[in-house]
């Protein structure tokens, strides 16, 4: 029997591992994942960027989080000789409607504590002299990292500390008991935690409604979908170039991306998948449409949000629409330019009332604790985020010395406020 398990070994659940096995040196610890190795999903398919903390409320968890764990993985990075690039980020606006909003953005980032600058459009032609814009924000603490590399580097420190990961493990069954509970996995396998802990992303619903429990969310994947310049264009930018995003619109809009292996990709946009893991647009499964549809909550998501999605769908199907949205700030790339490039899966939690959940969510039982939400910038947060995760097992702990607690009485749902505002 282990004394805790980790369920999801991309870099949330990594960085708990890593940081639960150094508060309790002395428990037996694994992590188990389903797929070959580490950081196989949203991990391992996103932009690899080392964000600022630019469009958070000051004061929130997300700011807070982001603005640590900036420092943090550049700090772990350093430890362990993987590279990154603090290349800045800069905030471009193209129209005198993204310049109100741009002077929002500065206040912001003021109140975040973040060293900017603000450029005039000649001073952001000198600094990007391939990109079109009015004005501009520059960041400098933004960078490029891999961050497959950082995950497998915290699953080598958290095995090195005598913890134990466990691959080709899918979870099927989970039953909790009073001292503990017993893990069941498709390949036949079965495992015995005193605290389960799940940092299972893509399938966070689906493990909380193994135990019985109604998780009070959905996963909702959005795909987002990139392209990467022809090489003649590597150089095309010196940082990563940003639009100033739509605050009626719930992600941050198409950019340019410098990534750590000297490359340049454009995105992502933001499409429903219709599978859970649905990375091409040809992935389909009857079984996750059939549940998204049923779920009042993300019909209301699509209800509300129809044009705009519309639109992305559209995008996604036409590539010169795609490229329009680029061509704003980047007006001389062409079709030919646009190479493919593997998709990301975002894994939205959607409400019962169907709002997008932008908080931190937990479940908590007597002997679980789940992690249902880690909203992004969850790659550049992950330290933070696992440290947090880690002060809540403590919490957890002491709370199984209550015997007079029944299973059903003390599961919770808990959302912690990070007050996302773009």
């Amino acid at each position: 029997m282990y004394d805790f398990v980790i369920i999801g070994g991309g870099i949330i659940g990594m960085s708990t591992a890593m940081q639960l096995i150094e508060v309790y040196p002395d428990a037996r610890i694994a992590l188990l994942e389903k797929e070959a190795g580490p950081a196989c999903h949203q991990t391992g398919h996103n932009s690899g960027v080392i964000h600022a903390g630019v469009y958070y409320t000051p004061g929130s968890l997300k700011a807070q989080f982001c603005l640590a764990g900036n420092r943090a993985t550049k700090a772990f990075c350093d430890q362990h000789g993987i590279a990154y690039d603090n290349c800045g980020k800069l905030l471009v606006a193209t129209s005198e409607q993204e310049m109100a909003r741009m002077q929002a953005l500065w206040e912001r980032t003021a109140a975040n504590g973040l060293e900017r600058t603000w450029l005039s459009a000649a001073e952001l032609r000198e600094r990007e002299p391939n990109i079109t814009g009015l004005g501009g924000i520059f960041v400098p603490s933004s960078g490029i990292v891999s961050y497959r590399e950082v995950a497998a580097a915290m699953a080598q420190r958290f095995l090195a500390k005598g913890g134990e990961v466990i691959y080709g493990a899918e979870v099927s069954a989970l039953k909790e008991h009073a001292s503990g509970v017993v893990i069941h996995t498709r390949q036949g396998q079965e495992y015995e935690a005193a605290t389960l802990i799940g940092c299972s992303g893509l399938m966070a619903d689906r493990l909380v409604s193994m135990l019985g429990i109604d998780p009070g969310f959905i996963i909702c994947p959005f795909r987002g979908e990139y392209f990467r310049l022809a090489p003649e264009h590597n150089q095309i930018v010196n940082h990563l170039i940003y639009p100033i995003p739509d605050p009626a619109m719930p992600f941050l809009g198409v950019h340019l991306t410098r990534m750590i292996d000297g490359s340049v990709t454009v995105g992502p946009n933001a499409v429903l998948a219709f599978k859970r893991e649905g990375y091409r647009k040809g992935d389909f499964s009857l079984s996750d449409t059939l549940e998204m549809l049923g779920s009042p909550g993300i019909r209301r998501v699509l209800q509300r949000n129809l044009r705009s999605g519309l639109g992305e769908m559209k995008n996604s199907l036409c590539k010169s629409g795609y490229l329009r949205l680029v061509q704003k700030y980047c007006p001389s790339l062409t079709l030919k330019d646009l190479h493919p490039w593997p998709a990301g899966v975002r894994a939205q939690a959607v409400s019962p009332d169907g709002k997008l959940i932008d908080d931190f969510l937990f479940v908590t039982t007597p002997r679980t604790l789940h992690t249902c939400n880690a909203p992004s910038p969850a790659a550049t947060s992950a330290i933070p985020i696992g440290a947090h995760i880690v002060s809540k097992v403590q919490t957890l702990l002491a709370s199984q010395h209550n015997p007079g607690r029944s299973l059903q009485a003390a599961c919770s749902v808990e959302t912690v406020h990070a007050a996302f505002t773009r």
